[in-house]
């Protein structure tokens, strides 16, 4: 019997949740995201201290320890990573814009269009990159304009039908909600316990995954954040599911049969069509305490872990100046 993973590979791409390059190449999953909190985890590992360097090195020949200098520097070594990374993944890897800038339109665009241009001098098209962006209003601008441009975007940090709609009728490439913090919330609320069919994360992206193939909405759905593969398992089928090392491990060791859960073919519900404006959107948003707590939650922490990352590199190129 083959594995679950195996088995869930059959009907479902399959993407690492990480930035540890030798995971990666072990796993060998299709497509490969990463975010500012495993950015910083990789970046603290041995074994990567040449792609560290290197960003550190660069931003030595920048002009100082400048607020520029060290935004720039820690673009490039998230680019650093994101090609060593293509080198392995034969489909798409996330790269993520700065979570500060998740309500700045016109800083996104700014900031996504050099990411883009940097991979090209690299010589990886960006066919082969997804632009990561919060579901903010701010963020799905962005995205849409991006969309237009030809580069591919992945809304992240998604919890709510309406931040799925948005998405949609952006032209997004692709959604990533939250399947694990959804779950989080809910728990954290008295609510429960649930099994892996009632758990509100997998019924959200169940939800949302209806809507899109009932009004052939090209968007990709790729479940995240998953807290144990009952929930990676309630929703194979999905377009794609990101799931970190141990979960694929723990899959990969399971040669139990996996029952698809979504199929575009078997869509038991109609949801009706939402048209949203950005007061509708809003209002939506702010109606979903759990949504809204969670987008909000998680911008504050990948802002957190980006500005650790960019302490530690300020240090090292004071500490190389210095020398």
């Amino acid at each position: 019997m083959p594995s679950k993973l195996d088995q869930l590979r059959s009907m479902t791409v399959v993407v690492s949740d990480t930035g540890d390059i030798e995971t990666v190449r072990r796993l060998k999953p299709q497509d490969c995201t990463t975010n500012p909190t495993l950015l910083l985890k990789a970046a603290e590992m041995p074994a990567y201290a040449p792609l560290v360097d290197e960003a550190i090195a660069w931003g030595q020949t920048q002009g100082g320890a400048t607020e520029a200098v060290v935004d720039a520097t820690c673009d490039r070594l998230a680019l650093n990573f994101g090609a060593e990374l293509s080198k392995i993944v034969p489909g798409r890897v996330s790269t993520e814009v700065d979570a500060d800038l998740s309500f700045d339109t016109q800083a996104t665009l700014a900031k996504a269009r050099r990411f883009i241009a940097d991979y090209e001098a690299r010589g990886v098209g960006r066919e082969r990159i997804l632009i990561k962006i919060a579901s903010t209003w701010e963020g799905i601008r962005a995205a849409e304009v991006l969309q237009k441009e030809g580069i591919d975007c992945n809304l992240t940090l998604l919890f709510s039908m309406a931040q799925a709609v948005a998405a949609a009728d952006a032209g997004a490439f692709l959604i990533s909600p939250f399947v694990g913090r959804i779950l989080d919330w809910h728990v954290k609320a008295g609510q429960g316990p649930f099994t892996s069919e009632t758990d509100p994360g997998v019924q959200s992206v169940r939800e949302i995954y209806a809507y899109y193939k009932t009004h052939d909405i090209r968007t990709v759905v790729m479940g995240a954040s998953f807290r144990n593969t009952g929930e990676i398992e309630a929703l194979a089928g999905c377009d794609r599911l990101t799931i970190g090392p141990s979960l694929l491990d723990d899959l990969a060791k399971d040669e139990g049969v996996l029952e698809r859960k979504l199929d575009p073919a078997k869509i038991d519900v109609t949801p009706a069509k939402i048209v949203l404006d950005e007061k509708a959107f809003r209002f939506a948003l702010n109606e979903d305490a759990m949504a809204t707590e969670k987008l909000s939650e998680g911008i504050r922490q990948f802002v957190k872990d980006l500005r650790t990352l960019r302490g530690q590199v300020a240090k090292r190129l004071e500490g190389a100046k210095a020398a």
